[in-house]
């Protein structure tokens, strides 16, 4: 099942997706913590994350999130199923048709407002 094939590819983007979901978090808690410091320094934070390049990382978070998310219940598929080792292919597959159809709505949106100069929200 992991020999450089789907398999593998699922498990190494597994693992990348997750370790910028936890990155996000670190930053995330980091920023509601910057509150302790007052409404300047937090208001001045939420500022900077309002830059275009962080608009293109709340792409890669949303893709992260998606794909990490759709992979774990083909984990779980996989675990508790009989069938699921069997058609793991088919199902990663399936991972990636489901992210394509919930990923496209937020490209649209996002990326329309960074190329379009908005905040995308």
């Amino acid at each position: 099942m992991y020999r450089g094939r789907e398999g593998q590819w699922a498990f190494y983007l597994h693992r990348i997706s997750g370790l910028g979901i936890l990155v996000f978090l670190v930053l995330h808690v980091s920023n509601i913590a910057s509150a302790m410091w007052g409404p300047e320094v937090s208001n001045a934070l939420m500022k900077f994350y309002h830059q275009p390049v962080f608009q293109v990382g709340l792409l890669v978070l949303i893709a992260g999130v998606l794909y990490h998310g759709f992979n774990g219940l083909r984990i779980i598929l996989m675990d508790f199923t009989s069938w699921g080792v069997r058609h793991q292919r088919a199902l990663w597959y399936g991972v990636w048709v489901l992210f394509l159809v919930f990923y496209l709505p937020f490209v649209i949106r996002i990326g329309g407002g960074i190329l379009g100069g908005g905040h995308g929200d």
